[in-house]
C-alpha cells in the first residue's frame, strides 16, 4: 500500500493506494494553521475506514512543493518519519506537477510565493516560474488553493487535490527504482528562501 501526502498549500490532501497506484481512499481539506495537528490523525482515520494498517505500507510519497513553507515542512517531516519508522522507500514528487496530473483540464497550477507573487507551472512547461500577482488575472481554468485564488482574484480556480496523483506517480517510479530516495537528503522544493530569511544557509537543512 502506498501512502501519499500533499501539504504544499492550505488545501491539503492524503491518499492510500494499491502498489499499482489504484486508489483505496482519499481525503482533502483546507487548513490555514493546523497542518501539524491534522495530517497524522486524518491519515489514521483514513486507514481505519479502509480497514488498513500502517504496517501494510510499502512506500511513501510526498509533494515537495514549491508552496507553503510550514505546510511543506510538516508534510515532508511526517513522510520521512513514517518511511524511516516503517522501513519503506520514500519518493518526492513536485507538487504543482501532481496538481496538473490530478486535473487534466487545468491550464496551470498556481501556489503562493509571497504576498504579491506566485509560483506558476503552466501545462507543458518543465518548471514553475515566479509571477507577479498583477499578471495572474489573465489565467483561466487553473488549479490554486482557495486562499490564493481569493487573494489574487483568480477566476474559476479549482482547489488542488493531488495526493491520489502522487500515489500514481510513486507506483510508476517504484517499478524503475524500488529503493526510493535517500530519506536523509530529501528536501522540499522551496525555490526561494522563506520570508524574513535574507539568504540560504550554507549548511544543508537536516530534516531527520
Amino acid at each position: 500500500m502506498i501512502i501519499a501526502f500533499d501539504g504544499a498549500s492550505t488545501d491539503l490532501s492524503i491518499a492510500i493506494a494499491e502498489p499499482t497506484g489504484a486508489r483505496i481512499a482519499e481525503d482533502a481539506w483546507s487548513s490555514a494553521h493546523r497542518q501539524s495537528a491534522e495530517l497524522l490523525p486524518r491519515l489514521l482515520s483514513l486507514l481505519d475506514g479502509a480497514a488498513r494498517s500502517l504496517h501494510d505500507t510499502t512506500a511513501i510519497g510526498v509533494g515537495l512543493g514549491p508552496g507553503s513553507f510550514t505546510g511543506l515542512r510538516v508534510a515532508v517531516a511526517l513522510a520521512k518519519g513514517l518511511a524511516s519508522g516503517l522501513a519503506v522507500p520514500i519518493y518526492g514528487v513536485p507538487s504543482l506537477a501532481a496538481w496538473l496530473l490530478a486535473d487534466p483540464a487545468a491550464s496551470a497550477a498556481i501556489a503562493r510565493a509571497g504576498a504579491r507573487d506566485a509560483y506558476v507551472l503552466a501545462r507543458g512547461e518543465a518548471a514553475p516560474v515566479i509571477t507577479d500577482a498583477a499578471e495572474l488575472g489573465t489565467w483561466r481554468g487553473v488549479i490554486a488553493p482557495a486562499d490564493v485564488a481569493a487573494a489574487f482574484g483568480l477566476v474559476d480556480a479549482r482547489s488542488p487535490r493531488a495526493a491520489g496523483a502522487i500515489a500514481e506517480l510513486v507506483a510508476a517510479r517504484m517499478q524503475a527504482d524500488p529503493a526510493g530516495e535517500d530519506v536523509g537528503a530529501l528536501e522540499p522544493l522551496y525555490l526561494r528562501a522563506p520570508r524574513g530569511v535574507a539568504a540560504e544557509s550554507p549548511e544543508r537543512v537536516r530534516w531527520l
